[in-house]
């Protein structure tokens, strides 16, 4: 199935599913930032690449993944996600960071910063 760009996760972001959502980000090493998104959304469109961006600055240093609410209900119900975009920053298995709606690159930068000197 084709999906224009701004659906496609970039290189260094994760796609993430009930299958690799434990090891990909409950049980990371590095903090992870993970985007929730759906196909519908406008806002969405926006961030994502605002996301991958991020993830090739912080390469090395956090992961990055991105799931789609509507192929991975069960993902967005165990985090309680009720409006999309979501942005979930987890540190040691624990959601340390939520935001909720469209952000600039700006404050998702110092969003993840705090938790990476921590």
């Amino acid at each position: 199935m084709f999906f224009p760009q701004e659906y496609m996760a970039g290189a260094n972001v994760i796609t993430l599913t009930r299958e690799n959502f434990d090891a990909e980000v409950l049980k990371a090493a590095t903090p992870v930032l993970v985007d929730f998104w759906a196909e519908w959304c406008g806002p969405c469109k926006m961030i994502g690449p605002i996301v991958d961006e991020l993830a090739s600055d912080f390469d090395g240093r956090a992961k990055f993944g991105k799931v789609n609410v509507s192929d991975q209900e069960g993902i967005a119900n165990q985090f309680g996600i009720r409006a999309v975009p979501t942005i979930l920053i987890f540190k040691g298995g624990e959601i340390v960071e939520q935001v909720v709606g469209m952000r600039s690159k700006r404050d998702l930068t110092a969003n993840l910063e705090k938790h990476l000197a921590d």
